[in-house]
């Protein structure tokens, strides 16, 4: 079987490519997810990599879940209780604890449907930019299951709680526009324009000194679950590291020379 993510890398951006759409790109099968978690390994060891878009071939983002499989109870749908259990967390939930604790920043370019664990998916990347062709629904409740991939905690911290138990309760599909107006996307564009501006977004990210974006963004998910205090504490240190670094002298001198800065990650 092909592999489920086309990797490409190109200066310093990694755009990822979930590449089943006969499927909708659905997330079914466990080689599957856990090409997420090695792709993210992958990619946080690796100090070229500045910035990651993700998003699907075909007409999809992501379907989300694989509904023939929960009705012929195979994947992670098999065997016992336990058994679903233990499946859903060797599977799927390994995806967010991969993605959202991801290092690096991470843009999903919303192609088309996010269904189900597909918006929860998008949910897990930093950024949101979307096709006005996009649908979106956290639908888990129309098949009668909970979100068991990180939907309840993801979906909330993006768009508040009332909203998200609004979009979970109901079940609906909404589109672009609505999903706009309520900051589940940051940004609507026509379709044929998405990956022209996820990969705008991309470069105007991946311009910034690498160590420092990296530093960034785990300071902003630290400080998301700490108090004030700890979360102060923790600046003191990243900012300690980032006043070592090369780059931060670089853009200091190129700020003060009125110069475009040239990064080298060091």
């Amino acid at each position: 079987m092909d592999k489920f993510l086309i990797y490409d890398f190109n200066e310093g951006i990694v755009t990822l490519t979930m590449n089943r759409p006969e499927k909708r790109n659905a997330l079914s099968e466990t080689e599957e997810m856990l090409e997420f978690v090695d792709i993210c390994a992958q990619i946080e060891h690796d100090p070229k990599v500045r910035v990651v878009i993700l998003t699907g071939a075909g007409s999809a983002f992501s379907s989300g879940g694989n509904v023939k499989h929960m009705r012929d109870k195979k994947s992670f749908s098999a065997g016992s209780p336990l058994d679903v259990c233990e499946s859903y967390r060797e599977g799927i939930q390994q995806i967010p604890l991969a993605l959202y604790h991801l290092s690096v920043p991470t843009i999903a370019a919303i192609n088309g449907h996010a269904i189900g664990a597909g918006l929860d998916l998008a949910c897990m990347c930093d950024l949101r930019i979307a096709s006005t062709e996009a649908k979106l629904a956290a639908s888990f409740i129309r098949l009668g299951i909970v979100p068991a991939d990180g939907g309840a905690w993801l979906l909330s911290r993006v768009v508040g709680s009332p909203k998200a138990l609004e979009l979970m309760l109901t079940g609906d599909v909404i589109d672009a526009q609505r999903a706009f107006e309520i900051g589940l996307v940051t940004e609507l564009v026509e379709h044929n324009q998405l990956m022209e501006k996820a990969t705008d977004w991309a470069q105007r990210i991946a311009a910034h000194p690498p160590r420092v974006l990296r530093l960034t963004k785990r300071l902003l998910r630290e400080s998301a679950h700490t108090s004030l205090s700890t979360s102060l504490e923790l600046a003191a240190a990243y900012q300690a590291l980032a006043h070592h670094t090369k780059d931060h002298d670089e853009a200091v001198n190129a700020f003060l020379e009125k110069r475009p800065p040239q990064f080298t990650g060091e």
